[in-house]
């Protein structure tokens, strides 16, 4: 995943709250927060309570951004060339080129975009949808509407989830929770009666921002700066195929196999691993929002 070193970052959508605590506690109930952990709330904190916590330590990547190195603020992300001394730059990259795509694609079809920070937090923190944790992982908060992100997570998706990790499965995490965005602008999201199974409605909705990832990535590459310059001036197979690989490694079925040792379909929320890579690349290979009607496909 190349940056562009003459990309102009704009930190006014991004919230690095890191160190400054923020309340911890559970998340109350009829308060849900929309694709918790990815691979969903209540088996990522089953990992976590088995490892003690988040896990440390090297991940055994190649690509050693995928740390969390904790270098400096996220305000100090100005041009694209501060991501030599801040890796965690990065994640403004991928958080203006994600929202950058959208603020232009929604009006092209005459849908208004209204704008959601991401917020960067360690521990834990307070939302529109009550205090959360570390253990619920990324997730979008329809009520504030903001995507929230503890870094750390991208060691549980390595080291505990098995993916390979790397840049682009960072950056199609992002691009998910934003989908969850999108999907509240549309009034998608009030959609969502049912919560678990094969064919759940949380399925379908967890598929279609998976799809919305892949809309993004298709056309990553030509998302413009306020001077034209792009964010990410090039994707390799390999950053397409770890993200395919993040996206496989948070499919139910995987993580039910990792934490209890069987699969129960029954208890489904976000789709499987197959799923969810074909969804994503469903929306990669078209990039056209018309090929995420998860609603109405049968079967999933």
């Amino acid at each position: 995943m190349k940056f562009n070193p003459d990309a102009d970052l704009d930190t006014s959508g991004v919230e690095d709250t890191r160190g400054s605590g923020g309340g911890g506690g559970r998340l109350p109930g009829g308060m849900i927060p929309v694709g918790g952990g990815i691979g969903g709330i209540i088996l990522l904190v089953v990992i976590l309570l088995l490892n003690g916590g988040l896990p440390g330590g090297d991940s055994g990547s190649q690509e050693p951004s995928v740390r969390n190195t904790a270098a400096g603020n996220l305000d100090s992300c100005k041009k694209g060339t501060d991501l030599q001394d801040n890796p965690d730059c990065r994640f403004v990259f991928y958080q203006n080129s994600i929202e950058g795509f959208w603020a232009a694609e929604l009006p092209r079809r005459g849908k208004k975009y209204t704008r959601a920070p991401m917020r960067v937090f360690d521990g834990s923190v307070s939302t529109g949808c009550g205090p959360a944790t570390s253990a619920v992982g990324p997730f979008y908060c329809p009520p504030d509407k903001r995507v929230y992100l503890d870094l750390g997570f991208f060691q549980t998706l390595q080291s505990e989830l098995g993916a390979k990790g790397g840049n682009f499965a960072e950056a199609y995490v992002v691009a998910h929770e934003y989908g969850h965005h999108i999907q509240n602008l549309y009034g998608i999201l009030g959609r969502i009666k049912t919560r678990n199974g094969p064919t759940s409605d949380s399925v379908r909705s967890e598929l279609q921002a998976d799809c919305l990832a892949g809309i993004w990535t298709n056309h990553a590459t030509t998302v413009p700066d306020k001077d034209g310059d792009t964010f990410i001036s090039g994707l390799t197979e390999d950053d397409i195929a770890r993200g395919l690989d993040a996206a496989a490694a948070v499919g139910d079925d995987r993580i039910q196999e990792k934490t209890q040792g069987q699969v129960n379909p029954e208890s489904f929320s976000h789709g499987t691993a197959e799923q969810r890579m074909r969804w994503f690349k469903a929306g990669m290979d078209s990039g056209d929002m018309n090929a995420c009607d998860t609603w109405s496909a049968n079967p999933l």
